[in-house]
């Protein structure tokens, strides 16, 4: 039986055409990493990566458009496509690898013609498979737009076994995807000492995939998770939203503290665990219980400013825990937690926009109990927020991992979906020109009295200039 799936994408048929040409000029090579793997759990990559034989000199010879990414490591980038699009494949030449002295790059590389020797060198046993896409005569007198594509149904594999029967599995990475385990490959510590952010990513694969940690894999994190204190804090951020925006954000961070990674990374998250809270409005248990069932909520896809404001927006409760006479209390816990994110936003090095929105998200959640008591102006600035979607769902979120009621969130919904844009942003009805030929002074007090003129137009006791400047004279002489 020859081949395998069905992708129907112009990446595969690049990819395909880059390892015609490379066998063609005498070199080995193979689909690699984790497209292979993504094709035995019926799951579409995202990309197609080449790894062969060709050193990353005979790859810029062979192909026109090339880019020498990471040629000193034995990468380079192809570019090809159409006018129906362009396509980037990372072709990699085999290598063996010397020691990892930063903990992330090889001191030195050496290249190898063994792809049994490349292997070695990868991450995880899911990682390291290698796949033949022109497995059987018939697939290479086809080409890549017929070769392992299913004539029955293009976006799911057609054929299980033959797919199988193309894969190169030199590390039993097979046995592994199909007994749901990830395992480092070799040793788990010297895969870990190589690169430290290893081990994250093993946790955002076993939650992605809905896998387990192997054993002697776990073990070597828990007893190396220090180790990525040296990571470059982007390069964390990184994996931590992946984690928060894949589908399994609950099931990774409940790996990231079972392996001691969380305390490490994220110890204002990791002090949640504990920390009490009034059984009456959390039924659920503690403020980690609390966040792991909003992070149990947040979708694929979700946007990462969601997603972190989900992880952090009680991350000022642990600090502020106070054991009242009444109950358990949180005094101040919102703008501690404000300045809490705010560092962690700093120390991971996230945009300017990234973290106002985020912070946003911690400082209004809890404005939701009190909007049926606001002031129409001061609810239609609440609506003025931005991405006020995000702040209803992170709301929902709250409320469906606490109590379940969804009253406060309905009043804001309901309230925000009916009341048109032009009144929750009415144009101006004077501005600081006005004012001026009306006879004030440019200072400090045109803001105050423009805010006030705002309000009333906002709470509909003003609607025009002329009401606008009467007010002015009336509250400020």
């Amino acid at each position: 039986m020859y081949v395998v799936m069905a992708t129907g994408t112009g990446e595969f048929d690049a990819a395909v055409e880059i390892v015609k040409r490379l066998r063609g000029a005498g070199y080995e090579a193979w689909l690699a990493g984790g497209c292979v793997r993504d094709l035995l759990l019926e799951r579409a990559p995202k990309d197609f990566d080449v790894a062969t034989s060709a050193t990353p000199d005979v790859v810029l010879g062979l192909f026109e458009r090339t880019f020498a990414v990471g040629a000193h490591f034995g990468v380079v980038l192809v570019s090809s496509g159409d006018v129906d699009g362009h396509f980037t494949t990372e072709v990699a030449t085999f290598r063996s690898d010397g020691a990892y002295s930063d903990g992330r790059h090889p001191d030195a590389v050496r290249y190898t013609v063994s792809a049994r020797e490349d292997v070695q060198r990868r991450d995880f046993t899911i990682n390291g498979l290698l796949l033949d896409p022109l497995r059987g005569t018939e697939l290479e007198e086809a080409g890549p737009s017929t070769s392992l594509r299913s004539a029955q149904d293009d976006r799911s594999i057609a054929n299980q076994e033959g797919l199988r029967a193309a894969v190169i599995d030199f590390v039993g990475g097979v046995a592994d995807l199909e007994a749901g385990v990830v395992r480092a490959i070799g040793r788990p510590e010297a895969r870990f000492e190589e690169d430290h952010l290893r081990m994250l990513r093993a946790v955002r694969f076993a939650a992605r995939f809905g896998f387990d940690l192997e054993p002697g894999t776990k073990r070597a994190i828990r007893s190396l998770a220090g180790k990525t204190a040296v990571v470059s804090r982007e390069r964390v951020r990184d994996e931590l939203t992946r984690m928060l925006t894949e589908g399994q954000a609950r099931r990774a961070f409940e790996l990231l503290d079972e392996t001691g990674l969380l305390a490490e990374v994220l110890p204002e998250v990791a002090r949640m665990r504990g920390v009490e809270q009034p059984a009456q409005y959390h039924p659920e248990g503690d403020v980690w219980i609390h966040t792991l069932g909003l992070l149990a909520q947040l979708e694929e896809g979700c946007s990462m400013t969601l997603a972190w404001g989900a992880l952090l927006h009680d991350v000022g409760k642990p600090p502020t825990f106070r054991r009242a006479p009444d109950r358990i209390r949180f005094d101040g816990h919102v703008d501690v937690g404000v300045a809490m994110g705010a560092e962690i936003c700093r120390r991971f090095r996230f945009s300017n926009e990234e973290t106002r929105q985020t912070l946003a998200l911690i400082e209004n959640h809890m404005r939701f109990a009190d909007a049926a008591r606001m002031k129409a102006s001061t609810l239609k600035r609440f609506f003025r927020l931005p991405a006020f979607e995000e702040h209803l769902a992170l709301h929902r979120m709250d409320c469906l991992a606490g109590s379940g009621n969804l009253d406060h969130w309905e009043f804001v919904r309901e309230r925000w979906q009916a009341m048109p844009e032009e009144t929750v942003r009415p144009k101006p009805l004077i501005t600081g020109r006005e004012l001026i030929a009306a006879g004030y002074v440019p200072g400090a007090q045109f803001k105050e009295m423009l805010r006030a003129v705002e309000d009333a137009q906002l709470e509909g006791t003003i609607a025009t200039a002329e009401e606008a400047l009467r007010m002015v004279r009336q509250r400020f002489g």
